[in-house]
């Protein structure tokens, strides 16, 4: 929908005529989430959350941090905004099945006080979902996720979000096996902690749990439908100051 400036939404005739293929499809039968898919266009085609977010909010920066930088920015925001933020919708993602191993714990316990959380890798046997426990979700090889990591926690209070695309060139799995030598790779990186962003990344990743993985919703999530408020420009100096302070970090490495 189009928001008029008293804050009405208006809808087009298509979107009428496309909520009543909806209701046709679904008094045949159809499902609702397979209703949806058949008549909706592709909202996210890309299937990447570091392009799509790219896309919505051109104005962010991108920086090139190497993994041990994006490891310390992963566990700021896991530590500070996903444990303490109410009732957070948490998506996390891995790459490997090794990586997401290696934080399942931290991830476990995220999920305990959340209302929904979502990991995303490359799995042999993802671990069946259970009520307040973690959702593992298989990520097929042709998957853009499988060169992204995420660490995205929508909440009211305490917003932020992490998406990391890695830099071409590189072997994704070089860290991935036994004998793997020190993880030297370097990412493509957008951060913030503007309710706005965190809240599109939130909606690309929820939309590509539901392509990979139908029914990880727990019943009554809601939420992500509105559009939150926008930063102040207090928040986005702090961020540009961040963001100089993480490059001045980066360069010493």
């Amino acid at each position: 929908p189009t928001r008029q400036s008293g804050g009405h939404r208006r809808y087009a005739e298509s979107d009428v005529d496309a909520v009543l293929q909806l209701l046709r499809r679904r008094s045949e039968g159809m499902a609702l989430g397979a209703a949806v898919r058949a008549v909706s266009p592709e909202p996210y085609p890309t299937r990447s959350v570091f392009a799509e977010v790219r896309r919505r909010h051109p104005q962010l920066a991108p920086q090139v941090l190497s993994k041990p930088s994006l490891v310390a920015l992963s566990r700021a925001i896991e530590d500070e905004c996903c444990a303490r933020a109410a009732r957070p919708l948490l998506f996390g993602g891995f790459q490997h099945e090794n990586h997401l191993r290696a934080s399942r714990d931290r991830w476990v316990e995220l999920a305990r006080t959340a209302r929904a959380t979502v990991a995303f890798a490359q799995l042999s046997q993802p671990a069946s979902a259970r009520s307040g426990r973690l959702v593992e979700v298989d990520l097929p090889p042709e998957a853009p996720l499988n060169r992204e990591w995420l660490v995205v926690c929508d909440a009211a209070d305490l917003p932020a979000g992490m998406i990391a695309v890695q830099m071409p060139g590189q072997d994704p799995a070089q860290d991935a096996g036994p004998d793997a030598g020190p993880d030297v790779r370097r990412f493509e990186v957008l951060w913030s902690v503007d309710p706005r962003v965190v809240r599109d990344a939130s909606r690309v990743a929820a939309a590509l749990a539901d392509e990979y993985a139908p029914g990880w919703r727990p019943g009554g999530l809601t939420g992500t439908d509105e559009d939150p408020p926008q930063a102040s420009p207090d928040l986005a100096r702090a961020s540009e100051l961040f963001n100089r302070m993480l490059g001045y970090l980066e360069s010493t490495h």
